[in-house]
């Protein structure tokens, strides 16, 4: 990691924006980072953090959020750092801005605007700047996953604060413990000895609980063997149960199994007895069906004989229904003749009826001679039909000449009229177009004026409404943060009280015997209680949610409000500060001009049409009248021409038409005869014929009633039956022929016969015997099976018993296994003689690396003189493992770091933290730290001591690291060229950068 940049905007004591660039500062390689007490120098580093984790170093926690700002900053300028640097080959920019209540862009008061970050990547192709996140969780993970260091271990390997290693020297184990735990990230192996420790106190539960469930089965095999097996008189976990409980299994089941024997054997005792009660029913029942089958044959019969005599009519009837079957055909012929002859006979009348009286008695040849006559007749009076429609059309020309005639004079007349007005007509017209094109020029100007106007007027009625909607917005983001604070206290409340009653909560989870999930004890005899007002997990939860849903609704009103407030502010920068009314005013003056302009530019295309319009009328006026002359010097001639023609049409016409008043009339009289004559003629011929066939038909129909048998048709056509009655009749015979059969089947059965030979069947008494016999056999069956059920379930308990006790042997050695590794992890064991614990023992083993990597730079710092050593000699009663001892190359000797002098004490915490901050980089994965900063200490050393420190700090410019020296020693700043000066003033601090070194 290698910082290039940092942008500093009133953050702590710089009221103003500051930069320092880390690049020219690190091309030395040592740089001073110095000035007055209290002028800022811990806050550059501060801000380094805060950049890259969101907060400050521990020791100042209390400054985080809006408390980072500086007081000497301007009440419009936002508190924002932005770092610049590369790690993992990657270059990155971090910006971020903690809360910030700024002064309210309308009113007054004060508003709260949200903390931001961004995080951009630069692409080295490019040369350009690339989004990636605005998400602080996002940015937070990405930057702890690429340093590979938590916040923490950030600070102890990054920013190296001398304090905190010199008491590391002189602290306890318990004390460095703790601090190498934060560092290292240890937590794992504690949870390892937790996790061996509730292995242990499982594995001790599952042992007791093994027995419990032997003795639980034991008592289930007492209670399945009717209570006489007996119980040993053990409890769980006393050594010989197990034997116990499965000697008396092995006696409860070779009773119950004598018990079984016993019960199968009455039971097959009941099944025969069973068998033949229920032979001896199945005969009783049998005879019973019997005896009644006969009797109600024999009913049957009488009946039949009942009904013997209507049967004989039945079956003559349906003998004279199949002979007239055979005349059937001769009756339908003979029916449909007669109906012709009625027919064509009717039609003769009719047609008869028409003709003249000198034709009503004449012969059908006569008729059809008659009618020959007349159509020949009619064929000569076709050319006297075409003269009288020619006369027809000359009339009808004639009137049409005439009024064509007094058309024209009309038209003539009124064109006269038109063309006498023209010129004036022509006049006032071009004088209305010339109006209309002015007052269009005029609609024009106004227009341009009035979209401005409106636009203004629209934006001031914006702006009044707008103003109204941010005092009502302000008031509901004022109320929003009032409820979201009350919803906030109130969960807060709820959450202490369930905190102060979770006592009762966890107790109500408590059972007999289950260890307890805070102590591990498996007893407890005083659970604590739950009193009135107890808040439960759901209520905490439901109020945290309505505290979340407040805080979203103050968020929302919050986004509301700026929303409006943007468009007020365009609204008044649109229709500035002239009010509404006096807007609306001038509005309407312009309207009225406009509307009244632009109505009178509107009667421009209508005016032009009317000109338009008017020449061309002028036009058609003048056509006409030429028109009118042509055709009336036409139609003399064609007058004169029609005269003649029809003069002579009319004189061939009166000889033709002879009396009837047309030739039309005329022809119409002989059509009308001649269809008449000829309809008469084939009506007659009809009639002779149809009294032909209805003769024949009479004369075969009395052929055939004759050859069947009967004396006259009539009485034929009597015995013929429909479909429906010949059905009927059919069915009736059918029936009586199948129950005649069935009744004589039945009475010569001979079991039938045989049986109503025997007395009466008493079915009752068979019946009950059969149902005493199969009670019997059910409760031998309900004793079998009992019996069966007692072996099952005692073997099914002896099987699980012996499982069970297969089971508590690699039980019993897995506890003693698990317990014996769980005393040495939480060093209680008598094996683990120091009494370190396994997280202590891992701390030991980075203590000691880093006691190593220390020892290289203290060797040198001190002249050669100390050596770290890690040492876990135990101190009193205490656990070892994290001792740390020096060793003095000029006494031999080995003591305790807390004895060196303050100096020592100086050099010695600076190659410690040197150290840790290698092995710290290691365990991170090997994130290369490009720089590094050292807070204070520098001002206990000597010169030569000095001179021995700086020498090593700047020999880690071979491993092309940098380093930040943060002290206010004044020798410092003869020795290092490069600096960073914080000066103080009234208005804040301010950065100076100075020195390439």
């Amino acid at each position: 990691m290698r910082l290039h940049r940092l942008d500093i905007t009133a953050f702590g004591p710089f009221g103003s924006t500051q930069s320092v660039d880390f690049g020219e500062l690190s091309a030395a390689g040592l740089f001073l980072l110095h000035g007055p007490t209290g002028a800022g120098k811990t806050s550059v580093l501060d801000a380094v953090c805060y950049a890259l984790y969101g907060s400050v170093p521990g020791a100042r926690q209390s400054g985080q959020g809006m408390a980072l700002r500086s007081d000497h900053a301007a009440p419009g300028t936002r508190t924002e750092v932005t770092l610049e640097l590369t790690v993992a080959g990657r270059r990155l920019e971090i910006t971020r801005q903690p809360p910030w209540e700024r002064p309210k862009k309308r009113g007054t008061g004060t508003t709260l605007d949200k903390a931001q970050t961004w995080l951009r990547e630069r692409d080295a192709a490019s040369g350009t700047w690339k989004d990636l996140s605005r998400s602080h969780q996002e940015i937070g993970e990405e930057i702890t996953q690429l340093l590979g260091m938590s916040r923490e271990q950030f600070c102890q390997v990054v920013l190296l604060p001398q304090g905190d290693f010199a008491r590391f020297l002189r602290a306890d184990a318990e004390a460095r413990g703790k601090l190498l735990g934060r560092l290292f990230d240890t937590r794992r192996f504690a949870d390892v000895e937790k996790r061996l420790a509730e292995r242990r106190r499982t594995a001790e539960s599952r042992v007791r609980d093994g027995d419990a469930e032997l003795l639980a089965d034991a008592h289930r095999m007492q209670q399945a063997a009717g209570g006489t097996m007996e119980l040993p008189g053990l409890t769980p976990g006393e050594p010989g149960l197990a034997e116990a409980v499965l000697g008396a299994a092995a006696v409860a089941r070779s009773t119950a199994r004598e018990q079984l024997t016993a019960a199968r054997c009455r039971l097959a005792a009941a099944e025969s007895a069973q068998t033949a009660a229920d032979g001896a029913l199945d005969g009783i029942r049998e005879r019973n069906r019997l005896q009644r089958r006969f009797a109600e044959a024999r009913e049957r019969a009488a009946r039949l004989e009942e009904r013997s005599g209507a049967h004989r009519e039945a079956e003559a009837r349906m003998e004279r229904a199949r002979k007239a079957e055979t005349v059937a055909p001769a009756l339908e012929l003979r029916d449909a003749a007669e109906t012709e002859h009625r027919r064509a006979a009717a039609a003769e009348t009719h047609a008869r009826a028409a003709l003249p009286a000198s034709l009503a008695d004449a012969g059908a040849a006569g008729l059809a001679a008659a009618a020959r006559r007349a159509a020949e007749e009619l064929g000569g009076l076709e050319s006297a039909r075409r003269a009288e429609r020619r006369l027809t059309e000359l009339r009808d020309e004639r009137a049409g000449l005439e009024r064509q005639e007094r058309a024209d004079e009309e038209v003539l007349q009124e064109a006269e009229t038109w063309l006498a007005g023209w010129e004036q007509t022509r006049a006032v017209l071009q004088t209305g177009i010339a109006s209309a094109q002015q007052a269009a020029t005029r609609a024009g100007e106004l227009a341009a004026r009035r979209d401005p106007a409106l636009r203004r007027l629209d934006a001031a009625r914006t702006r009044d409404r707008l103003a109204g909607e941010t005092d009502a917005a302000a008031e509901q983001v004022r109320t929003a943060r009032e409820e979201a604070l009350t919803a906030r206290q109130l969960w807060l409340d709820l959450k202490e009280q369930r905190l102060n009653g979770i006592a009762a909560e966890l107790a109500a989870g408590l059972v007999d015997g289950e260890p307890c999930a805070v102590c591990g004890a498996t007893e407890h005899p005083v659970p604590a209680r739950k009193v009135d007002g107890h808040v439960d997990r759901e209520t905490e939860e439901r109020a945290l949610a309505e505290s979340r849903r407040a805080d979203e609704r103050h968020a929302d009103a919050e986004r509301r409000l700026g929303t409006v407030r943007e468009a007020l502010a365009a609204a008044s920068a649109e229709a500035g500060d002239t009010p509404t009314g006096e807007l609306a005013h001038a509005v309407e003056d312009l309207e009225r001009q406009y509307a009244r302009e632009r109505d009178a530019a509107a009667q421009l295309h209508s005016a032009q049409e009317r000109l338009r319009s008017a020449e061309h009328e002028h036009g058609l006026r003048i056509t006409a009248q030429r028109e009118a002359a042509v055709r009336a010097g036409s139609r003399v001639g064609h007058r004169e021409r029609m005269d003649r023609e029809r003069a002579a049409l009319e004189s061939e016409l009166t000889q033709a038409r002879g009396e009837a008043t047309s030739v039309a009339a005329r022809a119409a009289q002989l059509e009308q005869g001649a269809e008449r004559l000829t309809a008469a003629a084939d009506a007659a011929r009809a009639a002779e014929e149809t009294a032909q066939r209805l003769k024949k038909a009479d004369a075969r129909l009395a052929d055939a009633a004759f050859r069947a048998g009967f004396d006259t048709p009539g009485a034929a056509a009597d015995a013929l039956l429909d479909d429906a009655e010949h059905r009927e009749l059919q069915r009736l015979l059918d029936a009586w022929q199948h129950e005649e059969a069935a009744v004589r089947a039945v009475l010569a059965e001979p079991e039938t016969a045989a049986a109503a030979q025997q007395p009466p069947a008493d079915l009752a008494t068979a019946q009950r015997a059969a149902d005493d016999a199969g009670r019997r056999v059910r409760e031998a069956a309900s004793a079998r099976d009992a019996a069966a059920r007692r072996c099952a379930e005692l073997d099914r308990l002896s099987a699980r018993a012996t499982a069970s006790v297969r089971r508590l042997g690699p039980l019993r050695e897995e506890y003693d296994r698990v317990a014996r590794m769980a005393g040495l992890a939480a060093g209680t064991s008598a094996d683990n003689e120091r009494r370190m614990r396994l997280e202590s023992y891992v701390l030991a083993a980075r203590l000691e690396q880093v006691a190593a990597a220390a020892t290289v730079r203290l060797h040198r710092m001190s002249s050669g003189r100390y050596t770290l050593v890690h040492s876990d000699d135990r101190t009193g009663r205490g656990r070892s493992g994290l001792g740390l001892h020096v060793v003095d190359a000029w006494t031999g000797r080995e003591r305790d770091t807390a004895t060196l002098s303050g100096g020592e004490t100086f050099f010695a915490s600076l190659a410690l933290a040197l150290g840790l901050a290698d092995v710290v980089t290691d365990e991170a994965g090997g994130v290369r730290l490009d720089t590094l900063f050292i807070d204070e200490g520098f001002g206990s050393l000597d010169d030569q001591t000095l001179d021995e420190v700086l020498d090593v700090l700047d020999s880690l410019r071979e491993r092309d690291r940098s380093v930040g020296i943060v002290s206010h020693v004044a020798d410092l700043r003869r020795r290092i060229h490069a600096q960073l000066e914080v000066v103080k003033g009234r208005s804040g601090s301010r950065l100076r950068q100075h020195g390439d070194g």
